[in-house]
């Protein structure tokens, strides 16, 4: 099993738990040896209390030690299983945090939640069980058909008859139980991902009156769900009763047996008692079998879906350039010939044949009608997906050939849509360089003109947000994202629509701050007012993912038509704040 290397390092206690576990059966297949003994030997031979007293006290004895056996195992078998799930879980989840944005959107937030939590959980059980079981349920097989055919060959009539039944039956429920576990991880992902989208977009839900409708979804999926583990338990029930069934008939038909034996003088009536043990134990085994088949179904449907996770190649990979100088500044950005489709799609590409040049410390705008290419622009800058045709250089050099952590600590990137974390005012603005100090973390809030709202709250810069900042405006937000940018100091600032949520007057201000405490950085900025924009060194005009124009302001206005139009509709409709 690939997952097995998360329990190599945990080999002792993987050891240790199946030894006690021998221990623990041992001292369980000698009882009925001995109780035969205080019947046969003590009761009807003849050998008095103190016999029974004697072999009593070492059934007692022997109890308390399998006792001990047992509760070591449980604490081994636990360790490595705990241990394991940790190891496991850590693992894929530095992998989700390595995928590409293309790679997360395929599996699905909500599938991908699943793995980290509830596959994982049914493997680490898996574990526990096979530490355990994987040596109790074969000794206890053997073992005691062992010690049942030393009283009596006779007995083993009854066991080539009921061992077969039940192996037979273990197959048929488990041949058909089996793909059905795949089926129920699947509609959890389903549940999953409708709870995460209502959890998330609550707002939205809610403005839209879509409550009953977002109820009824999750109903269906939650019916779904409900509707295959009844399946599965409804097969899996059916093993029990039949297996007991199995079982009381064995007894019997060892109790017919041996009272035969008994009636003829051939055994005593202890062999008898002790007899009915060990077929109880022997046919418990293979019901403890059964459990464990059902849990490697699970597990292995699970473990599937851990491991596509683990197998998954980043689409988007470390290059192995470095800079021999860390403090270097510079901030360049150049596409050359650059085209790019989003994967899976045909068509014309959403970038065609882009070239461009920002210089270092140049502020320089995109502007252009929804859908027209301007995030797909900026994201191939930070990696989130590679060019298509077509590089993409930062400082000279091709993103492609960055290590990718080094690429991206030159650049901050504000998003459209501002993600805080649940935490402190400062610990989200540090966030985004965590040796940052105080007074660095109240700068970058000045220049993000975000000081004013937090010295306004009862706790300032120790007040806590609520989860993705729903205790704070859009605005509000907004800004403290762009303070948790200013505070890396980067080489590239890339505003993506991030500043839509403020005001005239407070963007205003904005602008001036940034261009007062960033002029060594390189900005480029995505923006639907061309308020917001015709200050800056050069405005970029795209149409459907191609540039049209790319100059100041100004000439933009004498040359650039689409750039005319925008403008006059944003006067016309009686204010820029609304473009």
């Amino acid at each position: 099993m690939k997952l097995s290397k998360y329990l190599r390092p945990y080999w002792y206690f993987a050891m240790l738990a199946p030894l006690f576990m021998i221990g623990e059966v041992a001292m369980d297949l000698m009882q009925p040896k001995l109780m035969t003994k205080i019947v046969d030997e003590g009761l009807l031979g003849g050998l008095g209390v103190g016999y029974i007293i004697k072999i009593g006290v070492l059934m007692l004895g022997l109890a308390v030690l399998g006792g001990i056996f047992g509760i070591g195992t449980a604490v081994f078998a636990s360790n490595a299983a705990q241990r394991f799930g940790n190891d496991l879980r850590n693992d894929v989840f530095k992998k989700v945090m390595g995928l590409s944005l293309e790679q997360t959107d395929k599996f699905t937030t909500g599938s991908l939640v699943t793995r980290l939590t509830n596959d994982i959980n049914i493997i680490q059980d898996l574990v526990a069980m096979a530490l355990r079981m994987f040596v109790r349920s074969p000794m206890m097989f053997i073992g005691g058909i062992f010690m049942c055919l030393s009283l009596d060959v006779n007995f083993g009539r009854v066991l080539l008859i009921s061992l077969p039944l039940q192996l037979i039956l273990i197959f048929i429920m488990l041949k058909i139980a089996s793909p059905l576990f795949s089926k129920v991880q699947t509609k959890l992902d389903r549940v999953n991902s409708v709870v995460q989208e209502n959890v998330t977009g609550a707002r939205v839900v809610k403005a839209y009156g879509r409550e009953k409708f977002e109820i009824a979804r999750f109903n269906e999926a939650n019916s779904d769900l409900r509707d295959v583990n009844l399946k599965v338990q409804r097969i899996m029930a059916m093993i029990s009763p039949v297996m007991m069934l199995i079982m009381n008939g064995s007894v019997i038909a060892i109790i017919y047996i041996g009272g035969i034996e008994v009636e003829s003088g051939a055994m005593m009536p202890g062999a008898v008692m002790g007899a009915i043990t060990y077929i109880t134990q022997i046919l418990m085994s293979l019901m403890m079998v059964s459990m464990m088949f059902q849990t490697i179904s699970r597990a292995s449907a699970s473990a599937k879906r851990v491991i596509e996770v683990l197998d998954s190649d980043a689409v988007i990979r470390d290059g192995d350039y470095k800079e021999e100088n860390a403090d270097k500044k510079a901030g360049s950005v150049e596409m050359k010939n650059v085209s790019f489709r989003y994967p899976g799609t045909v068509g014309k590409p959403v970038l065609d044949n882009i070239s461009i040049k920002v210089n270092p410390g140049e502020t320089v705008a995109v502007i252009g009608a929804t859908g027209s290419g301007k995030t797909s622009l900026v994201n191939l800058i930070t990696r989130f997906y590679d060019a298509t045709e077509g590089e993409v250089l930062v400082d000279g050099v091709n993103v492609k050939e960055y290590d990718l952590h080094e690429l991206r600590a030159k650049i901050a990137f504000v998003l459209q849509k501002s993600e805080l974390f649940s935490g402190t005012v400062e610990e989200n603005i540090r966030w985004g360089r965590e040796d940052a100090t105080r007074e660095e973390v109240i700068t970058a809030a000045k220049i993000a003109q975000a000081d004013d709202f937090i010295c306004g709250f009862n706790e300032g810069y120790d007040t806590m947000i609520a989860e993705k900042g729903a205790s704070l405006s859009g605005g509000q937000k907004q800004r403290l994202a762009i303070a948790r940018a200013l505070i890396r100091k980067p080489e590239i600032l890339i505003f993506d629509d991030s500043t839509s949520a403020l005001d005239l007057a407070t963007e205003a201000k904005l602008r001036a701050a940034l261009a007062e405490n960033m002029k060594d950085t390189t900005i480029i900025m995505i923006a639907q007012r061309i308020a917001s924009i015709k200050n800056a060194d050069r405005i970029a005009v795209i149409e459907n993912g191609e540039i049209t124009a790319f100059a100041p302001h100004d000439e933009l206005m004498k040359t650039s038509e689409t750039y005319r139009d925008i403008y006059a509709s944003q006067q016309k409709m009686g204010g820029e704040n609304n473009g």
